[in-house]
């Protein structure tokens, strides 16, 4: 059946057996005999031809991201990776996974953090995997979703024997912890989920399609499969931008659409439940004003990557050729490093490096993230800031626009 507005299908429903693995939760928990499973339609070969208002959001939003991944300046690497961490961060804050950005920082360098520090690092590394290889294929494989799937959970303390494995059970998504009594969404039985994957990439793979509204139902028709026993929105959100990296819209850089979603993050919940009731145009829209948004402002980031160079010359004025010159010049690509790596950098001894490290720390351009005096690393000051400042200039331009 089609959404008489859209003509995007809805999703049908089934009712099936259940039965708990164990007696938990309420009375009624444990009672429950049967549930009814959300059926999402094959999307393959559907059309999707938006209005001619929705068409002008959705190049608007195309050219926006295509002028911050052809930015002219330089500073494309460091610009990549700002914007890589800033969208992982804020698709681990939409599923209330948070952390300091010095947990953050340590954990990036590979020392022990708290667990949800580790867990933002795991999908930094899952959505970077999994866009690099649709830029290299020019396609989205189900090994490629699957390797991203156990980049992302294989350190997890729950659901790590699952990692890179697509669910053999029945989820639900909010409700009962123990049952799909009250759930918000419960999705297809797991003996439908390989079919549905192999059609869902089957429409990631078209060309023929506006490629940032292809992008949104992806994703919408990924999150109402839910393949995976855990980590199905971050995983999803790293659709959005594989495609447009398969699509060309980027070759370089990350849209960090995931701060857009977080900034009003129960309206992305319900507009992904309307998704399945053939409401497909409200979400396009709003991927593609928060696609825009993100975009815009990430090339006003990239202003203040060029600037910061300078700034940073300024502020310490290193002798020509030394150690410390000369990690200014890498630090917009390394923010955060040990002496190990700053050595690799310059070039130079490490009583130097020590020297130079311990100069730009007292000048305020780096700071150190690790209370001990072995194996310490530091920093950049300006960029550590800017992940969580890039996110709230997003999420202040979204709520704006409402």
């Amino acid at each position: 059946m089609a959404n008489a507005g859209t003509g995007w299908p809805v999703h049908g429903s089934r009712t099936v057996p259940w039965q708990q693995s164990g007696r938990h939760g309420t009375r009624a928990d444990r009672m429950l005999r049967e549930i009814t499973v959300s059926l999402p339609p094959m999307i393959a070969r559907l059309d999707y031809r938006p209005d001619p208002t929705l068409t002008v959001a959705l190049a608007d939003a195309a050219r926006a991201v295509i002028a911050v991944d052809t930015d002219p300046r330089g500073q494309l690497g460091a610009l990549g990776g700002l914007l890589l961490r800033t969208e992982s961060v804020s698709s681990s804050r939409i599923e209330q996974v948070d952390a300091s950005m010095d947990d953050y920082a340590r954990a990036v360098a590979g020392i022990r953090s708290n667990e949800s520090a580790s867990s933002m690092v795991a999908a930094t590394r899952a959505l970077g995997r999994m866009i690099e290889r649709a830029g290299t294929s020019r396609r989205i494989e189900l090994d490629d979703v699957l390797d991203a799937h156990r980049t992302l959970m294989a350190d997890d303390p729950v659901d790590a024997r699952y990692a890179g494995r697509v669910r053999d059970v029945q989820n639900w998504i909010s409700g009962s912890d123990h049952s799909p009594i009250g759930a918000v969404h419960v999705p297809p039985p797991p003996e439908l989920v390989p079919e549905l994957l192999e059609d869902l990439l089957a429409f990631a793979a078209r060309d023929d399609l506006d490629p940032v509204a292809q992008a949104a139902i992806a994703h919408a028709q990924f999150e109402s499969i839910h393949p995976f026993t855990d980590g199905n929105g971050r995983i999803g959100r790293a659709l959005i931008n594989a495609v447009f990296r398969r699509r060309g819209l980027t070759s370089r850089t990350v849209v960090p659409v995931a701060s857009a979603m977080l900034a009003e993050r129960d309206r992305y919940f319900s507009l992904v439940n309307g998704y399945r009731d053939g409401r497909v145009d409200a979400f396009v829209a709003d991927l593609a004003r928060g696609t825009r948004i993100a975009a815009i402002e990430s090339r006003r980031a990239a202003d203040r990557l060029a600037e910061l160079p300078g700034y940073w010359r300024e502020l310490t004025r290193p002798r020509a050729g030394s150690a410390a010159a000369k990690l200014l010049d890498a630090l917009a690509e390394h923010p955060i490093l040990g002496a190990e790596e700053a050595q690799s950098l310059t070039g130079a001894p490490l009583s130097s490096v020590y020297t130079a490290l311990d100069r730009l720390e007292a000048d305020g351009v780096i700071r150190q993230v690790t209370a001990r005096q072995r194996n310490r690393v530091w920093g950049v000051v300006d960029l550590l800031a800017e992940l969580d400042d890039l996110a709230a200039r997003i999420a202040a331009a979204v709520r704006a626009a409402e």
